[in-house]
């Protein structure tokens, strides 16, 4: 007989204009800019006990600006730039599709562009997820419409201190 593993809460995490600021397809670790807060933040949910991921669209990839190896390396840095400040990413899924790509490869109507639940739903099929527990927060709604397919909550980040965001919604520790 084997046991289930413990679920627990997640945050989900859009990426750009939520962790880092919108500076318009960033895809290197010198385009990056952090949200006043994010790290902090990271590492607040970390403490509480939540699985943390990103759930970002990566159009830029569809669009020819860049590669799915640069949206890769980008996230090996932001991670590392974590961990520096005691902060960790459980894991990540982007989505470079769209549906009126200019790279052919990458033309489609996916199920993980926001705003469809796939990259949640991914996660949380591999992932031992409370889903009752957990939220999303992002910046479009596309990100809030993407949380409630899913069935979680969504929070709509105004921009601004993402730790003074996250302080106001007050969320539980994992128990």
């Amino acid at each position: 007989m084997t046991s289930q593993p413990h679920r627990r809460p997640a945050v989900f995490f859009d990426r750009d204009g939520v962790l880092n600021l919108d500076t318009g397809y960033a895809h290197r670790a010198a385009d990056l800019e952090w949200t006043p807060g994010a790290r902090e933040t990271v590492r607040r949910f970390n403490d509480l006990g939540y699985l943390v991921f990103v759930v970002t669209n990566q159009s830029g990839v569809a669009r020819g600006f860049y590669g799915e190896a640069d949206v890769e390396a980008l996230h090996r840095f932001m991670a590392e730039d974590l961990a520096r400040d005691g902060a960790r990413i459980d894991d990540w899924r982007y989505c470079p599709f769209h549906p009126e790509a200019t790279v052919a490869a990458y033309r489609a109507v996916h199920p993980w562009r926001k705003p469809a639940p796939g990259m949640i739903l991914d996660l949380m099929a591999h992932w031992p997820v409370a889903a009752a527990e957990s939220l999303l927060i992002g910046d479009q709604p596309s990100d809030m419409a993407a949380a409630a397919a899913a069935g979680i909550a969504g929070h709509l980040f105004p921009g601004g201190n993402l730790l003074d965001f996250v302080v106001a919604l007050d969320p539980p520790p994992a128990g």
